[in-house]
């Protein structure tokens, strides 16, 4: 008979070398190789922000008549080079300090709001307005550090918080098929949206995003590692084939106008006539004025701009994090990411070193989850992740190389992987379930995480009043509901203050 007890055969493998002991591989049920695996999809999925944050923040004049880092003409390579080293360098401390798979990046939507709300008012320039970044990520780090952050996040129901993770999953979802063309606005404008071109998917750009979908779901039904990164390394052979013989073209001209509805949709797959290395130019490294703003265009205008900033932040990141350690089964029992106070200081400062880099407020992406969806369950994953970053800072033309359509069916592939969290909310229980309905639809019918959380909050508050629950309300979801009325009013008040 064996002398070995029940508990000690229960007990996870021990760790094979320093790496797997400091990251925890073994005891999370994962492999090194793994994890290398899940960081290269992660990076595969999200390098897009590479060509993307350029093509955003570094095409618009500033309200002094300046692109992005000085001069009359936009200067998108420097743009591009420090987008990833950034986000390189903070998805490595990710990975290093909170040990979560957790990408960050220059935020979609908030990279928008800096270009077109803030940059470009009035007597603005592109260091007043990357020193409001800097200011928001400083003061979010703060709140960070007081606990106020996590606290809140520990005040939302387990409801909304699985109703966050699964809006996100639909959320990502819709973003990979609106990017990858399979879903679009009809020239029409009959209705909102369309099935590809007039209804149809008569496009090879849209036939290389199909091969690949059905790529992925085919392999993760057969229970294939790597998947998803097989599935995005096909596409994008397959993309360079069709490119190769059919000479389909760009889907937009130089302008961003739409010339040819069957083009590609960011990038041509293409072999770079440069080749694939390039000398980054980090130039725009510490271009930025804390107060400036304050001189241009006062101190409420500041004040109500580094408040919008902040609320978007506060909340995106808290959302994405519940969704990719949801995936990953790092919650605890309270639905909490295990670290959630390092993964939240190491966001924060990624925000304030986002607007120190002239890139924008830099933030963790939801992409992450098709890394932890390839089987990501450590920090390590992040390592890789940033290292890839950091190389593409000299590998730009190769990342460029990687179009949308064989990029996105990851997120598509993923957001199935997400919603199917769903089964954890009681649709009977209506006090509940219709703020969590709320979370989950506004996601992506606004093509915002903020203003699902928001409504969610919301209408959670209303309803437990009208229902005469006061006491079943956390004094933090008072503070955050009131915030969130705040922010959906935040252009009346605006108009109001007369800024």
């Amino acid at each position: 008979m064996s002398s070995t007890s029940p508990a000690q055969t229960d007990r996870p493998a021990p760790p094979t070398n320093a790496v797997d002991r400091y990251f925890k591989i073994t005891e999370r049920g994962s492999t090194i190789g793994t994890e290398i695996r899940g960081g290269l999809v992660t990076f595969f999925t999200m390098s897009y922000i590479i060509v993307l944050n350029p093509l955003i923040i570094g095409t618009v004049r500033s309200g002094d008549g300046q692109f992005l880092g000085g001069g009359d003409t936009p200067n998108l390579a420097a743009v591009a080079a420090t987008t990833a080293l950034v986000a390189g360098v903070l998805t490595i401390l990710m990975g290093v300090v909170a040990n979560f798979p957790l990408a960050l990046a220059a935020g979609l939507g908030l990279n928008a709001v800096v270009a077109y709300s803030i940059a470009s008012l009035p007597d603005m320039s592109w260091q007043d307005a990357m020193g409001i970044v800097v200011l928001e990520g400083l003061i979010i780090l703060l709140l960070v550090l007081t606990g106020f952050r996590a606290a809140v996040f520990r005040a939302v129901p387990v409801e909304i918080k699985t109703a966050i993770s699964v809006g996100i999953g639909l959320f990502i979802a819709f973003i990979g098929l609106v990017d990858a063309g399979f879903v679009r606005i009809p020239a029409s404008m009959a209705t909102p949206v369309e099935l590809g071109i007039a209804g149809s998917l008569g496009s090879w750009p849209l036939l290389v995003f199909v091969v690949g979908l059905f790529t992925a779901i085919i392999l993760m039904v057969r229970g294939v590692r790597g998947a998803i990164l097989i599935a995005i390394v096909t596409a994008t052979v397959l993309a360079f084939v069709v490119e190769l013989v059919g000479n389909i073209g760009s889907k937009t001209d130089e302008t961003g106008a739409v010339v040819n509805p069957g083009g590609w949709a960011l990038e041509v797959p293409s072999w770079p006539e440069g080749g694939i290395i390039a000398a980054p130019d980090f130039s725009l490294v510490g271009q930025f004025s804390l107060f400036g703003s304050i001189e241009s265009i006062g101190i409420v205008a500041v004040l109500l701009l580094v408040f919008s900033l902040l609320l978007a932040d506060f909340f995106d990141t808290m959302g994405t994090m519940v969704a990719v350690g949801s995936e990953a089964k790092l919650l605890d029992k309270e639905g909490n990411p295990i670290g959630t106070q390092k993964i939240l200081v190491v966001d924060s400062i990624a925000a304030a070193a986002g607007g120190a880099g002239s890139v924008s407020s830099n933030t963790s992406y939801i992409e992450s989850a098709s890394g932890v969806g390839d089987g990501a369950r450590t920090g390590l994953a992040s390592v890789v992740t940033g290292i890839a970053f950091l190389l593409a800072t000299f590998l730009a033309p190769l990342v460029s190389m990687v179009p949308f359509e064989a990029a996105t069916p990851a997120l598509v592939v993923v957001g199935f992987l997400m919603v199917t969290q769903i089964t954890g909310i009681d649709w009977k229980n209506w006090e509940l379930a219709i703020p969590a309905f709320l979370t989950i639809i506004l996601m992506p019918f606004t093509y915002s995480i903020t203003a699902g959380i928001g409504a969610g909050i919301i209408t959670f508050v209303v309803i437990k009043l009208a229902v005469g629950k006061i006491r079943e309300i956390h004094a933090f979801m008072w503070v955050a509901s009131a915030m969130f009325v705040v922010y959906f009013l935040i252009g009346p008040i605006k108009n109001v203050l007369g800024v």
